[in-house]
């Protein structure tokens, strides 16, 4: 087949997503589906209540990129900070929040940048208030932009 055009190939067909894909990893070949590779959506579901900070720098949330909040007592405000903008780990990084029907005027979370680092060219933060809200922010590796929003 390495000696054929493209052209000459036989028609594709559709994908199943059980089909296997090399990959070399070192001196290791490995495998893996389409399946494994598509759909790969890190999601953290998190209850949160008032007065409430979170770190989203610390290990809980390395590899989130999703992040669902359920509100759980009294009104009042939670702050999320976000991570750390410049760190290897955040550069080309997506978070993604959204609240579910527990949320309303009087509950919310501020998505926070960390200290000295800015949210969409501010240092203040971004308030979710609402049930089914949603944010997306990016960072590129200097600060954070909000690149999405749902209300």
């Amino acid at each position: 087949m390495a000696d054929q055009k493209i052209s000459e190939l036989t028609d594709a067909t559709t994908l199943t997503g059980t089909e296997q894909i090399p990959l070399v990893q070192s001196s290791t070949t490995k495998k893996a589906t389409i399946n494994d590779i598509t759909n790969h959506i890190i999601t953290v579901a998190k209850t949160t209540s008032a007065d409430e900070v979170v770190d989203l720098d610390s290990s809980t949330y390395e590899n989130a990129m999703m992040i669902k909040l359920t509100w759980d007592g009294a009104s009042g405000t939670a702050t999320y900070t976000l991570p750390d903008a410049t760190s290897s780990n955040s550069t080309n990084r997506v978070l993604r929040f959204i609240t579910d029907s527990t949320f309303s005027a009087s509950t919310r979370v501020d998505i926070t940048p960390a200290s000295g680092q800015n949210l969409d060219g501010a240092t203040s933060s971004y308030e979710i208030n609402k049930a089914y809200e949603g944010i997306a922010v990016w960072s590129d590796g200097v600060e954070w932009f909000i690149v999405q929003k749902k209300a």
